[in-house]
Parts: structure tokens; C-alpha cells; sequence
């Protein structure tokens, strides 16, 4: 391979002769070789509207000129189509303030625009990163990736589920079924009416992560090293905030509290949080529907839904609930994500936390994970499934807990005497409240309805 000589504040460095990167990333990349996990391309393109806006910014007043602002802009905008993205391969497991990815985005930036300028004019400290500090620019990129990525991936994807539950729900209106609770038997229930509890489970998560989202649309820009906001003129974390609402269509604003934003990463914890609570209810519903497909003879069968492809190599004709495994697995591993973003939020210390590389990477790797599977889950599985009536009605009918209507007429405790002598003799409650004698026929036919109980 051919190199050519980069130089930085700690001297010469060979760095691949064709790449865009300099001597800061060049560093980086041999010192890190950790893992396989490099800066998610939503970081990347987070730094690249950052990048653009700030140009845009320190253009208007003054302190950029026209060149190099229509330069960075250009450059920034390649990045955003992609093709770049080959310019940034930093792990994820580096120095916890991001410094070398900003210096990354820097240092492209800086040589793709002197490439198109034809003169090295553009130089990555002074000018693409003027008014910043990588302390401001990493915090601010990773809540522009986390709002962008989250309403764009995850937002639209669980809205489709969300709706998919609703056309389930009014397919099996009047449908009525034994319900369930601590996995034994219950009184009845509408088939809808427990959709509904999936469907309103969904509903609240939808709710929670958008009105979360809030909290992390205070950008920390303008903070600069330690919060103080040196070397940025006043006014700059404004400006940038109107251009990146122009470039996004988002509402970002500044947070006004700047030492808050460079140490405390207590918005993407609270966000995650909302993250977490969909993937717990992903996991009951996913848990629920494998449950009622169980079977397909031996266990409750009361739902059937799509076999998508073979389950065993060993077993002919067997079919497994996959798409309902693959729900639950996304989920253990987003409520793990919650665990490492929350342990690395702890260590703010001083005017700066550094793990926010781990951070940003688990809270994006969870807003994918969710919104995949959720269409996954929707395309494969919802959408098929469809009520097993026959099984629903015969276990309607031989629940022993349908004589809880009957308590208040012959009470408790002879409701539960009647449930017992049924279920020890093997008969229904009709033949057990008869031989107890504490109904006669015709009032037991008239207060025994268990598709009413709903």
C-alpha cells in the first residue's frame, strides 16, 4: 500500500496514501483496533448537518468566508448521499469524548473540500471546526442521530404495528374467549378486548418515546470545551439550532445550561427509557401470541398464525413461533442496551462524560433493533394471524371459572365448592352445581352465559 506523510501536534504519520482522512484519525485507527463495532453512519450524517450548519453559521457572521462555506457545505452534503462513508472507520471503542470521530469528520471534510478547491485552503481545526469543540459537537451529534434516527426508523414502523393490532381488534369484535390470569384459567373475555391491551400497550410506548424526544432536542453546541462557550461567538448555538432546523425539518433548540449538556447525558437515559418500556411490552405481547399459538395439538391453539418456514432439521412438519422469538430477543437485548447506556451516563465527571461513544451506539442499535422488528413482526406474523374458533369456544365452555358468575347467586364458597367437585370429578359446572343441589337446571340455564361475561 502507498502512504504519504500527515502531520499533527505529536508529529509525522504514515496514513494510506488515497484516503481522506489525516494524522488525528490516522492515530485513532491504530490505537483502537478494538472490536468490530465502528461510529454508526447515523453519527456520521449527524456531524455532517452539525458540520454544515456551523459553516452556514460562522459564514453569517462574519467569520467564514463564502469559499469555504460552500466548500464544507458541498462536502458535508456528499457525505449525507453516502459517498463517503468509506472515509470513516473509527471504532466505537475510543476515546470516550468521540474527539477523533469529530476530528475524522474534520479531516474529510477538510481534504475532500481542498480536492474540489483544487488548493489546500480548508484546514480541519481552524475552519471546520471553528466555533466548537469536539466536548459540544459529539453530545450535539449524538442527540441529532438519536432524534433523526428515532423518528424516521422507529416512530413510523410501530405506528403500522399500532395499526395492525386495530384491524385485528375490529376483525374479531364478539369473539369471545377464556381469559388468563397467572397462566391458569379466568373469566371470559373478548378476543378483541385482549388485542386491545396489546394494541393500547403499543399505543402508550408511541406516546412516551415521542413526547421523550423533547429532552433531547436541547443541543449541548456552543458549550465548546468545558461549557463556557470560549472561542464561540455569542449567539452561535442559536444560529445553529435555525440552520439545522432548516437542513432537518426538526426543532432543535440550545440548551441553556450548557455545563448541564457537555457532563450529563440524562435526556438519551430518559428517552432509552421509553425505549425500554415498548420492548417490555413487545415482549409480553410476542410472549402472549406464542403462548396462544401453542400447539399445534398439544397446547392452546387458540390463535394460528403464518408458518414462515421450517422449525426443526429433525422434526418433519414442525413449525415454530420465530417471528415472536425474534420480538423477544430484540427486546432482552434493548433492556441490556438500557443497562450499559445508564451505567455510562453515571460517569459524568466534572464538565464532561466520557463514554459517550458506548452510549450513542446502544441507544442507536436499540431505535434499529425495535423499528425492524417491528415491521418484521408486522409483515410476518400480525398480519396472518387469525382466531382458532372452534378451540376458543370448546375452552370457553369447559373453564371452571366461568361459575364466578354464579358466586353472587349461590356465593363464594359454594361457587368455588361446585368449581372443585367438577374439576375432581372430570365433569362441567352444570352436572357439579346440579349434584351439589344448589341450582336448579332451569336457574342455572338462565344465569349461565359465559359469552355474556365480557
Amino acid at each position: 500500500m502507498d502512504y504519504r506523510i500527515e502531520r499533527d501536534s505529536l508529529g509525522e504519520i504514515q496514513v494510506p496514501a488515497n484516503a481522506l482522512w489525516a494524522a488525528q484519525t490516522q492515530r485513532s485507527y491504530e490505537n483502537f483496533a478494538i472490536g468490530t463495532e465502528t461510529m454508526p453512519r447515523e453519527v456520521i450524517d449527524a456531524f455532517a448537518y452539525l458540520k454544515k450548519a456551523a459553516a452556514k453559521a460562522n459564514n453569517k457572521c462574519g467569520k467564514l468566508s463564502d469559499e469555504k462555506c460552500d466548500t464544507i457545505s458541498k462536502v458535508c452534503d456528499d457525505i449525507l448521499s453516502g459517498a463517503l462513508y468509506d472515509s470513516f472507520p473509527l471504532k466505537v471503542w475510543q476515546t470516550g469524548s468521540g474527539t477523533q470521530s469529530n476530528m475524522n469528520v474534520n479531516e474529510v471534510i477538510a481534504n475532500q473540500g481542498n480536492a474540489l478547491l483544487g488548493k489546500k485552503k480548508l484546514h480541519p481545526n481552524d475552519d471546520v471546526n471553528m466555533s466548537q469543540s469536539s466536548n459540544d459537537t459529539f453530545p450535539t451529534a449524538m442527540h441529532i442521530a438519536a432524534v433523526l434516527a428515532t423518528e424516521s426508523g422507529l416512530i413510523p414502523a410501530l405506528d403500522a404495528l399500532i395499526h395492525e393490532f386495530e384491524r385485528l381488534e375490529k376483525e374479531n369484535l364478539g369473539l369471545v374467549k377464556s381469559g388468563r390470569t397467572h397462566l391458569q384459567d379466568a373469566t371470559p373475555i373478548a378476543f378483541s378486548q385482549e388485542i386491545s391491551g396489546w394494541r393500547s400497550s403499543l399505543a402508550e410506548s408511541f406516546d412516551m418515546i415521542r413526547d421523550s424526544l423533547e429532552y433531547i432536542r436541547k443541543l449541548a453546541i456552543g458549550g465548546t470545551a468545558v461549557g463556557t462557550g470560549l472561542n464561540a461567538y455569542k449567539g452561535f448555538d442559536k444560529d445553529v439550532c435555525n440552520e439545522l432546523n432548516m437542513l432537518t425539518g426538526e426543532s432543535f433548540i440550545p440548551d441553556e445550561n450548557k455545563f448541564h449538556a457537555l457532563t450529563s447525558k440524562d435526556g438519551i437515559v430518559f428517552v432509552h427509557g421509553a425505549l425500554k418500556s415498548l420492548a417490555a411490552n413487545l415482549m409480553k405481547i410476542a410472549n402472549d401470541i406464542r403462548w396462544l399459538a401453542s400447539g399445534p395439538r398439544l397446547g392452546l391453539g387458540e390463535i394460528n398464525i403464518p408458518a414462515n418456514e421450517p422449525g426443526s432439521s429433525i422434526m418433519p412438519g414442525k413449525v415454530n413461533p420465530t417471528q415472536c422469538e425474534a420480538v423477544t430477543m430484540v427486546a432482552v437485548q434493548v433492556m441490556g442496551n438500557d443497562a450499559a447506556i445508564g451505567f455510562a451516563a453515571s460517569q459524568g465527571n466534572f464538565e464532561l462524560n466520557v463514554f459517550m461513544p458506548v452510549i450513542i451506539y446502544n441507544f442507536l442499535q436499540s431505535v434499529r433493533l425495535l423499528g425492524d422488528v417491528c415491521v418484521s413482526f408486522r409483515e410476518r406474523c400480525v398480519q396472518g394471524i387469525t382466531a382458532n374458533h372452534e378451540r376458543m369456544h370448546d375452552n370457553l365452555y369447559r373453564s371452571l371459572m366461568n361459575v364466578t358468575a354464579l358466586s353472587p347467586i349461590i356465593g363464594y364458597d359454594a361457587a368455588a365448592k361446585a368449581a372443585k367437585k367438577a374439576h375432581t370429578d372430570g365433569t362441567d359446572l352444570k352436572t357439579a352445581v346440579l349434584a351439589l343441589g344448589l341450582m336448579t337446571e332451569e336457574e342455572f340455564d338462565k344465569n349461565y352465559h359465559p359469552e355474556e361475561m365480557v
